[in-house]
């Protein structure tokens, strides 16, 4: 999951974190350089005379798995060949990980099913790599696309970027986009696929319970035993009010929101971000992608500026899938509940990461560590649902 959240202000009253920098890695991209050109080597046919030009790691990279951008050449049947590729590194034990494990092999099958089976536009696949040793971490390799991605840093609710000065009809035609391609990831369902591989190791008689589970596992995990009295009442308020409308079970992208896709004359052009992928009801994900909407939405508004009021409304977002998928999903407020209260999780141990760095200093108030702890006390007493547009 790409975890890059604003900085420099305190929207919720959380904890102050600097707005010039924020460690995502501590690799060294010279060294992976030459690590990466060693097994390019190895990797093609003897005298290809593989080469890297250039390995550059975006400031933009997230929290979660590392993204190095490599132009490579190499000889093919007597001519040079160029590519521009992506490589996606499981990061370091060391560097303060946000997730529990990397299962680089699981995301690589997962794009290759999705490209394989649907219209969904994946970037081609080339190689995983599973040896540690060379990279420091599990990779994979997958060509670069061109193309554009609504930031995170600012976020694009914030203005001054191209989804927010762009005209209504742009914007649509973003969201459009993006809901059909979720439809078309949903049509893998374990009814015609085999996704054995995505199930959570979890009790509970459905996916949705098993899914929880696995949450709750991760906040255990993340707390350890200091533990938090918000999110502890949030697990428990999904807990006791697990829905029965859901859709049938399919393949979750599990981190479904426009700041994972690229886009061209705001189509979309390339689905990224794959390691939160399992399997689900449908709107567990279209849950997530209305919420990581309203998460930047609500932190414009409350740093002053109007945001994007009008974009992915649940209502809007509900019919637009309807019609793409060809069936009608459930309501969504508990889905979007349940991705505010795991992103409120992941926050936590984004925010414990920043202090593990120096980027921030501890609270007094372990709630603090939670950029949207506001949003999460509304959600449970019920206030925060008056304009969200269910």
């Amino acid at each position: 999951m790409t975890t890059d959240t604003p900085t420099g202000g305190r929207p919720d009253g959380g904890v102050e974190m600097e707005s010039d920098h924020i460690t995502t890695s501590t690799r060294d991209p010279g060294e992976m350089r030459e690590q990466f050109e060693r097994w390019l080597r190895t990797t093609l046919p003897a005298g290809s005379n593989a080469r890297v030009l250039e390995l550059t790691s975006p400031e933009s990279n997230g929290m979660s798995s590392e993204t190095l951008l490599v132009d490579v050449a190499w000889t093919e049947d007597g001519a040079e060949v160029t590519r521009r590729l992506v490589a996606r590194v499981e990061p370091p034990a060391t560097d303060y990980p946000v997730f529990t494990t990397y299962d680089l092999d699981m995301q690589f099958r997962v794009m290759r099913l999705v490209a394989a089976h649907t219209a969904v536009p994946i970037p081609e696949t080339h190689w995983y790599e599973p040896d540690p040793a060379v990279l420091g971490g599990a990779f994979f390799v997958m060509d670069r696309v061109d193309g554009i991605v609504p930031p995170d840093v600012l976020p694009y609710t914030f203005g001054d970027n191209w989804v927010f000065d762009g005209t209504a009809e742009a914007r649509r035609t973003i969201q459009d986009s993006a809901i059909r391609a979720m439809a078309g990831i949903h049509s893998i369902t374990p009814a015609d696929h085999d996704l054995g591989f995505l199930d959570h190791d979890q009790p509970g008689a459905t996916a949705l319970e098993r899914s929880l589970n696995h949450w709750k596992d991760y906040l255990e995990w993340v707390v350890g035993d200091t533990r938090s009295p918000l999110l502890d009442d949030c697990f428990a308020w999904l807990t006791e009010n697990l829905p029965t409308d859901t859709g049938p079970d399919a393949l979750s992208w599990g981190d479904g929101r426009i700041g994972n896709m690229m886009f061209r004359d705001n189509e979309v052009v390339a689905v990224l971000d794959w390691e939160m992928a399992a399997v689900a009801p449908p709107e567990v994900d279209l849950g997530w992608m209305c919420y990581l909407h309203l998460f930047f939405q609500d932190l414009a508004v409350q740093l002053g500026a109007s945001g994007l009021p009008d974009m992915f409304r649940p209502s809007d977002v509900r019919a637009t899938y309807a019609q793409a998928a060809g069936r009608q999903p459930g309501d969504l407020r508990w889905h979007i509940a349940y991705a505010a209260m795991r992103h409120g999780v992941i926050m936590r141990r984004v925010t414990e990461r920043s202090i593990f760095f120096g980027e921030a200093e501890a609270p007094a108030d372990i709630d603090d560590l939670i950029i949207h702890r506001a949003t999460l006390a509304g959600m449970l007493d019920g206030t925060y649902w008056e304009d969200v547009g269910l």
